[in-house]
């Protein structure tokens, strides 16, 4: 079943000839028990397309459903009020009263709807205990870690049973250590409750670790969208293929073409590449290739599909090296060519394979 269902919307902000277009005809669903992530750097429209679900951003044109219910029709110029819309709504700031013990912020959403106060002390109780809260009732939010916080934040959200929940950076305020603790957690709460929730991120490692389907945004319209291991594996375009995962940006030059595969030449030798997003390549056209750092294998020997380049410096990461090559004349912001190493390096030339379903020319 079809929890939320967003039509053909879009925003501007500003009027006339000031206005400013945010959201460009974005259309997509949410299905009961589902967790789509919205995806994309910043100014590409994806808190506004959360804030315009939530009803506290006013849509110019559109539709938007939650379940059953018209929210938002632009046709008709109706729009339903926040407070009526019945969405569990978690702030980037977790936006929690510092004056009220964790038990009343929880329950301030139910007081406004006026649910009566013995029903409020049972579904407040059942909540915290769900999120591991149950002994924090009568702390202040001051008292509480970063963590705790968020898990209040997520409480009153959860308290009225809310069709949909909507995320706007839950983890951003936690500390790298703490954001993949709270992460495995929300990924199970979230399974382990039934939820469907609407999740906006920057960071594509969360994306792809919460959610079930991912909605890359880019400049006010959805770019891509699909399962995280299609978006990462499968991507349609080079701007998909750059958000996700660490890569390296290669300038490569059309040698031959035979169907998807291509060959081209690279900085340090030639290789052969899988075509994507493309159909119209001829030789001599520039084209630019992408490797995830994972997949480029180092060999102090001539191996299939490999360049040869001369090592510039190993960066200690803990589980590994990282190892930076030099390219000549690389595509801007590149700095090289990156890979994975289990020791340190010495310095010298190596032998850099490719795989060539791993090598995608745009």
């Amino acid at each position: 079943m079809t929890e939320l269902s967003v039509n053909d919307l879009h925003l501007d902000y500003g009027t006339g000839a000031h206005a400013n277009p945010i959201l460009k005809g974005v259309s997509m669903e949410l299905q009961r028990g589902e967790v789509v992530a919205l995806l994309g750097p910043s100014g590409s429209g994806k808190t506004t397309l959360l804030r315009a679900v939530a009803g506290l951003e006013s849509p110019k044109a559109g539709a938007i459903d939650i379940g059953k219910r018209r929210v938002f029709d632009g046709a008709r110029n109706f729009e339903m009020p926040a407070e009526e819309r019945n969405l569990g709504l978690v702030f980037q700031s977790y936006a929690l009263w510092p004056h009220k013990t964790v038990a009343d912020n929880v329950a301030y959403g139910l007081k406004l709807r006026k649910t009566p106060s013995g029903e409020i002390a049972t579904r407040v109780k059942a909540v915290l205990s769900q999120l591991g809260l149950g002994h924090l009732g009568e702390r202040y939010p001051h008292q509480l870690s970063g963590g705790q916080q968020q898990r209040v934040a997520i409480a009153r959200a959860l308290v009225y049973n809310p069709q949909v929940i909507l995320l706007d950076e839950p983890l951003s305020n936690l500390d790298a250590k703490l954001r993949e603790e709270a992460r495995a957690f929300l990924r199970e709460l979230i399974v382990r409750l039934g939820l469907s929730a609407l999740m906006v991120t920057h960071d594509q490692g969360e994306a792809m670790a919460i959610s079930d389907r991912i909605l890359l945004l880019n400049n006010g319209r959805i770019e891509q969208q699909g399962t995280p291991q299609s978006m990462y594996q499968a991507p349609n375009t080079l701007f998909t293929a750059e958000f996700m995962g660490s890569n390296n940006k290669l300038a490569a030059e059309v040698l031959s073409r035979e169907g998807e595969r291509v060959t081209v030449k690279l900085d340090g030798g030639t290789a052969v590449a899988t075509l994507r997003g493309r159909s119209d390549v001829r030789p001599g056209e520039q084209l630019t290739g992408i490797i995830r750092v994972e997949q480029v294998r180092i060999s102090g020997e001539a191996s299939d599909n490999a360049i040869r380049l001369p090592l510039s410096t190993c960066m200690y990461l803990g589980d590994r090296w990282e190892c930076l090559f030099k390219v000549d004349g690389g595509p801007a912001g590149s700095v090289g060519l990156r890979a994975y190493a289990p020791q340190r390096l010495d310095q010298g030339e190596y032998w850099l394979s490719l795989p060539e379903q791993s090598l995608w020319a745009f």
